[in-house]
């Protein structure tokens, strides 16, 4: 069997005689990222996406390099990532080599390579910024997650020193009950992906530096991101009914702080109270309990999540509920069931971020 590249020389290869001069420079907690790219156009987008985690050029732990570019031929045979469940189409593939992993996106082509401490993207990078996004945001997780975090399926938000992460199964509205909450005051800091480090009295809580995507009935009816929708999208949403609006496959990015100002937008804070989603929209009373989460691992499934293939740990990853559970020792854990209310859940949760 031939022998496989190293990941080092093939960032080699791709990277040989090219210019990156255009540089943004981010702060994500205590971790520090240079993205440089050959594209002005790439870079302004980030600026815009990134501009609540702009530093100055300094100490910097992780360097991205995005290169606008076709992608020649690496000789790799790919393997097949399978669609997550209740999905049916494959969207990427990938190849482990000795030193890392490269990624294939198959709708864009766009190439992922990384490891070694080095990090690669390669392809059409200005018709997919958004993808850029993600590869920055994944070497953040997986620089938390070697560091002793789990990766958790959920929004995020704080009040003062007082963190909440929101949890629940796809589609139960974590990232609309999230936004209900910044409306009323309180701070983002995260959309769908949190790392959680066990400690005392409480858990850590480090969020993800992405923006929310949300649906069409999630902007009509939160004023604050009314501006979102052209008055043409309104006019069209509001002609439909909520079961339509519901099932609607149509997205917008919620830039946090355009919409709600400078400082809205942190990525690290104490996790004092988990809230799992676990309603329904056929029913009419919601309720709001505190539950024992060593006893409800059927919720925490909502809440664990696979890391994908933009993570290769340098140690064993492999955590069971019992392993979450035991790292939600010191956050008090609430399961909302019932009808679907975000008003009544947002007051419930605000009830106990202001109570702490």
């Amino acid at each position: 069997m031939e022998a496989k590249t190293h990941c080092a020389d093939l960032i080699d290869r791709l990277t040989a005689g090219a210019d990156t001069p255009h540089r943004v420079f981010l702060a994500m907690g205590d971790c520090r990222f240079r993205v440089e790219s050959n594209s002005e156009a790439l870079a302004r987008e980030l600026t815009i996406y990134f501009a609540p985690f702009l530093c100055s050029p300094g100490r910097t732990d992780i360097v991205v390099t995005a290169l606008q570019g076709p992608v020649p031929d690496l000789g790799l045979s790919f393997l097949v990532k399978e669609p997550d469940p209740g999905k049916t189409k494959i969207k990427e593939e990938w190849a482990d080599v000795p030193g890392g992993r490269v990624v294939r996106k198959r709708l864009t082509g766009l190439h992922f390579l990384f490891g070694g401490g080095r990090n690669l993207a390669v392809g059409d990078c200005e018709a997919n910024p958004n993808q850029i996004v993600n590869f920055v945001n994944n070497r953040f997780i997986e620089r938390k997650l070697n560091d002793g975090c789990l990766l958790a399926h959920a929004a995020g938000v704080a009040l003062c020193e007082t963190g909440m992460a929101l949890a629940g199964f796809s589609g139960m509205g974590k990232s609309t009950l999230a936004l209900h909450l910044v409306s009323k005051g309180v701070t983002f800091v995260s959309n769908d992906r949190l790392m959680v480090r066990p400690g005392a009295p409480c858990p850590a809580m480090f969020g993800v530096a992405k923006h929310p995507r949300i649906n069409p009935g999630t902007a009509l009816h939160n004023p604050d991101l009314a501006s979102i929708i052209t008055a043409e999208d309104k006019e069209r949403f509001l002609r439909m009914t909520p079961e339509e609006l519901w099932n609607l496959e149509h997205k917008y990015d919620a830039l946090i702080d355009r919409l709600f100002g400078p400082d809205r937008f942190i990525l690290q804070s104490p996790m004092r109270y988990l809230v799992l989603l676990n309603w329904s929209r056929d029913i009419e009373v919601t309720r709001f309990e505190e539950i024992d989460v060593h006893s409800r691992h059927d919720l925490l499934a909502a809440f664990m999540k696979d890391t994908g293939l933009f993570f290769v740990p340098e140690v064993d990853y492999a955590p069971t509920a019992s392993d979450y559970a035991r790292a939600l020792d010191g956050c008090r854990v609430f399961e909302v069931s019932g009808g679907v209310d975000f008003d009544f859940a947002a007051a419930g949760c605000l009830r106990l971020l202001e109570s702490s």
